[in-house]
């Protein structure tokens, strides 16, 4: 799984003024939680450039004086006005203990209903799961491949071992629905029979 490192200052003072302060000087202030102790740093804007503004599921590797935590981003807060990163939060991964993450869903195969003319609707990007850290991977897997015209894949039909997925079962994923020009071609298809 791809790792993002973050090297940081972990930080003294707290408060509306050490923030503002922190803020203008490019660095964001971020904080660690769900291990042993809740850590509060900061960091400069740039270096979470790859881990926000993207689709993947990734870990960040957060080193402040020489200790290494293991997290995944849990959080983050823009400035309403500029749009800029404003604050972090990052959840400590710990072995053993279950995490609640966020996994984006890669849809793979032929759809027999898309070989036929039909289109893919993919309804749903990502999927709310629990799972152990050790457990935790890139994306979840969606297989399309017995997919039929006017069928679906719903969250109840993924296979995903030792994650628990915590999305409505009944939900769907993608679907393949009937083209206009398919509905046309059916249609004049039945007057011809007539």
């Amino acid at each position: 799984m791809k790792t993002i490192t973050i090297e940081g200052q972990l930080r003294s003072e707290y408060g509306k003024k050490a923030t503002r302060q922190i803020r203008s000087e490019g660095q964001v202030p971020c904080v660690i939680y769900g291990g042993a102790e809740t850590v509060s740093f900061s960091a400069p804007a740039i270096a979470f450039k790859n881990l926000v503004y993207t689709p993947d599921f990734q870990l960040a590797e957060v080193k402040l004086d020489g200790k290494v935590y293991r997290c995944v981003l849990k959080d983050m807060q823009f400035d309403v006005v500029t749009d800029e990163l404003a604050h972090i939060d990052f959840l400590e991964l710990v072995e053993g203990k279950h995490v609640s993450v966020t996994l984006p869903i890669k849809i793979v195969g032929q759809s027999e209903g898309v070989k036929a003319g039909g289109k893919l609707v993919v309804k749903i990007k990502a999927l709310k799961v629990k799972a152990l850290p050790k457990d935790l991977r890139e994306n979840i897997e969606v297989s399309i491949d017995n997919l039929e015209l006017n069928g679906n894949v719903r969250v109840q039909d993924v296979v995903a071992p030792n994650i628990e997925i915590l999305n409505s079962p009944r939900i769907p994923i993608a679907s393949v629905v009937m083209t206009r020009q398919l509905r046309q071609e059916e249609a004049s298809a039945d007057t011809k029979k007539k």
